[in-house]
């Protein structure tokens, strides 16, 4: 996902490894297979679960005659890749079209202006307005009354999106008023603001396309500003409280929102993701905390001496008791933490649900699925009077990967109650972590005080409760031993047969050196550019799945492979593009992902790269990938740079052939990100994301490095695709 800028050597960056844990990246070649009896059936009906979010498990291919699908798995790819690209335009397969709508700043409501896409447009407005750097989304049908949620519905829909970022040199006039690196245009603080966080749009069908509703009562945005409350074991407790709620039951804003999930009773899940960076602290902040509170704030990456990203804090407001702009100070500046917002950053980091049909309620933070840099929170499959499963990454090199389990078993006279169904699900819980053993299996670790050795005498952190292991869940999981991993990003989970995927988008030589190779992460090579720039680590990533045990979500164990590794077609095929990719569907740095319900067992898969953009822009994929084990065993020889080296052995799925295909390519300096379907399949929803984003002038239209969407001379913006086939019919296949 996009990195925050940095400003000087204090500020956070997302690259830089913050776990000094000596747990293992992995260790040694599977050895277990686990049994297809006992795929998970049943719910609130097939087709219905599917249109939910949530699932059934579909015609599973399964080696026991009595493991019946509910309909037919997609088997082939119905298109023709389409070709790498570095046009400064949307490339697609033949027989579709690609149509922007709900682009940057445009207006959701009849009483906001027409965006000027000049930078004038003031921060208040932005409160009306799309916001930048789209992400994670989800449909939601509307209703035959107009009054809640079908899950039937294609012709009309909320839309929720998230927007992750800001190409902060675009939204203003002149790139942003710094003097001596201080913000002295205290307004454009507030669009960037605004800029940030979700937008909830109702589109509904127009021809060919989707139009936005601009009268609806259901258009909404939640920005860094919104009142929220926090729910859950940490809320209310002193760990939370600030200035802003001296009660600690409530925050203001959501930040940084990458990708999403949803849950089976119809609202959405947001996730903050590279949160820490946005908070300032003094440099001699250290001094007036506890060793514990330094340890907590160092391992979430924000040091003393850390200026925020983006310099909010620095902006005068008009009003003295405005405190939009000092909240992003988390130093110690007050006799209390009610003074002060030394607990700000205790309240990012979350999973905060939002339900789409009650606009004028505050959205919840769901503190029992803990605090990391959360990359989406995706549902797993869901059955009556079985508990509900969320996977979720943390998008950093070295981090971790999490499952929540509820407490509450899934009733589906729980569809439609919103918050209060919420609060029964997402309040109570285990948080799991997981260690992926070299054999080929692995476990998940509860991250629970007092247990697998996460207590008051841990030698890394004194944890205090279970509140204090939720919010610092990254150090809890350092000592349960969690098995640290290449930048997990985006997960799904295959309707098919409930196996879950992963991204590992990437590493570098530094922070995976070749001693430090193992069976998941098990390459280390140089990737060296077309400019013959080199590129020594892991730079193009690989995609990791896993199966629970007994097909049970629930499960404390797995067993996982790599289900595909980015490379260039042209690479070594023996230690680097070990899955035999080709001129139709290499890639580097897989980021998202997503199966369609309509069309069970197609993955699409989006891209974030940086790696492989000397030879195409970012694109989205498809798959029909097979099962956990469909491959073998393989060893891969690696070399440093400065000769060194290492074999591994690993575990490798049945190479995708014809099975992936590239099916877009994005414009100049994009990212492709975020994704939702109609429940007919017919309509793909695709974000392209910062397109331009490393222009030099914002005055200069000559030097944008993209003009995307308008074209001509215009200013790029961030946009959403509406994807359909030529004609009708679902797509991909």
């Amino acid at each position: 996902m996009k990195h925050l800028p940095e400003h000087n050597g204090a500020d956070h960056d997302e690259d830089a490894v913050v776990n000094p844990s000596a747990n293992p990246h992995f260790n040694d070649v599977l050895g277990a297979r686990l049994s297809r009896r006992g795929l998970l059936k049943g719910g609130a009906g097939a087709a219905a679960m599917s249109m939910l979010g949530a699932f059934t498990l579909a015609g599973c291919n399964s080696d026991d005659d009595d493991d019946k699908g509910t309909s037919q798995p997609v088997s082939a790819l119905g298109f023709t890749a389409v070709a790498k690209s570095q046009a400064d335009s949307v490339s697609i397969a033949s027989g579709y079209t690609a149509t922007p709508v709900l682009k940057l700043g445009d207006p959701m409501n009849a009483a906001t202006a027409a965006y000027s896409n000049a930078g004038t447009d003031s921060g208040d407005s932005f409160a009306n307005r799309v916001g930048d750097h789209h992400d994670g989304m989800f449909w939601f049908g509307v209703n035959a009354a107009g009054t809640g949620w079908d899950a039937s519905v294609s012709s009309r829909g909320l839309l929720a999106m998230n927007h992750e970022n800001i190409t902060q040199l675009f939204l203003h006039a002149n790139g942003p008023t710094t003097v001596s690196n201080v913000r002295t245009v205290a307004d454009e603080c507030i669009k960037e603001m605004n800029a940030h966080g979700v937008s909830i749009n109702e589109l509904v069908k127009s021809g060919d396309s989707y139009a936005h509703v601009a009268t609806s009562s259901f258009n909404r945005r939640i920005t860094a500003l919104t009142p929220i409350d926090l729910s859950g074991p940490v809320a209310q407790s002193a760990l939370v409280v600030t200035r802003y709620s001296t009660s600690g039951a409530a925050t203001r804003g959501t930040i940084n929102n990458c990708a999403n999930g949803n849950t089976p009773w119809g609202t959405y899940l947001t996730c903050e993701e590279n949160w820490a960076g946005y908070f300032k602290r003094a440099s001699g902040d250290d001094a007036l905390r506890s060793a514990a509170e330094v340890t907590a704030l160092k391992r979430v990456g924000i040091a003393a001496g850390a200026n925020g990203s983006y310099r909010w804090t620095t902006a005068t407001p008009a009003d003295a008791s405005d405190t939009r702009f000092a909240r992003w100070d988390a130093s110690v500046t007050g006799a209390s933490a009610s003074a002060d917002f030394r607990n700000a950053p205790n309240t990012f980091g979350w999973v905060v649900e939002i339900d789409p049909f009650a606009p004028s309620a505050a959205p919840r933070k769901r503190t029992a699925l803990g605090r990391f840099a959360h990359e989406g929170a995706w549902l797993g499959p869901v059955t009556a009077g079985k508990p509900l499963v969320w996977y979720m990454g943390d998008d950093s090199r070295n981090e971790y990967v999490y499952k929540f389990v509820s407490s509450a078993n899934w009733d589906a006279a729980d569809i439609g109650k919103g918050y209060a169904a919420g609060d029964k699900y997402l309040n109570s819980g285990k948080l799991y972590v997981a260690r992926f053993n070299a054999d080929g299996s692995g476990q998940w670790i509860e991250l629970a005080f007092g247990s697998n050795g996460i207590g008051a005498t841990s030698a890394n952190y004194p944890f205090a409760s279970q509140a204090d292991v939720l919010v610092n869940a990254r150090l809890a999981a350092d000592v349960a031993g969690a098995t640290k991993m290449d930048r997990p990003e985006w997960t799904a989970v295959n309707p098919v047969n409930g196996e879950v995927y992963v991204t590992l988008t990437n590493n570098n030589a530094a922070n995976r050196p070749v001693s430090a190779v193992d069976a998941a992460n098990p390459r280390h090579y140089n990737d060296k550019k077309t400019t013959g720039a080199d590129q020594w680590g892991n730079p193009n990533g690989h995609i990791l799945r896993w199966r629970e045990a007994g097909s049970d979500p629930a499960a404390t164990s797995f067993a996982w492979d790599i289900f595909v590794f980015g490379a260039r077609s042209t690479a070594d095929a023996t230690n680097v593009n070990i899955s035999a990719l080709t001129a139709d569907n290499d890639f580097s740095s897989p980021d998202g992902l997503f199966f369609s319900r309509a069309n069970p067992g197609l993955l699409w898969i989006e891209t974030d790269d940086g790696a492989y953009t000397d030879v195409t822009n970012c694109m989205l994929l498809a798959a029909v990938p097979g099962k956990v084990g469909d491959g073998g065993a393989r060893t891969v020889a690696n070399t440093g740079s400065d000769g060194s080296s290492k074999s591994v052995a690993t575990l490798v799925g049945k190479a995708p052939g014809t099975l992936l295909r590239r099916f877009l390519v994005g414009p100049k300096q994009c990212e492709l990100t975020g994704l939702a379907e109609t429940p007919d399949g017919e309509t793909l929803f695709a974000n392209i994301q910062h397109p331009g984003e490393d222009s030099a002038s914002a005055t200069d239209s000559a030097s944008y490095g993209s003009h995307w969407p308008d074209g001509g001379t215009a200013r790029p913006r961030s946009a959403t695709l509406v994807i359909r086939k030529t004609g009708g019919g679902k797509i991909g296949v």
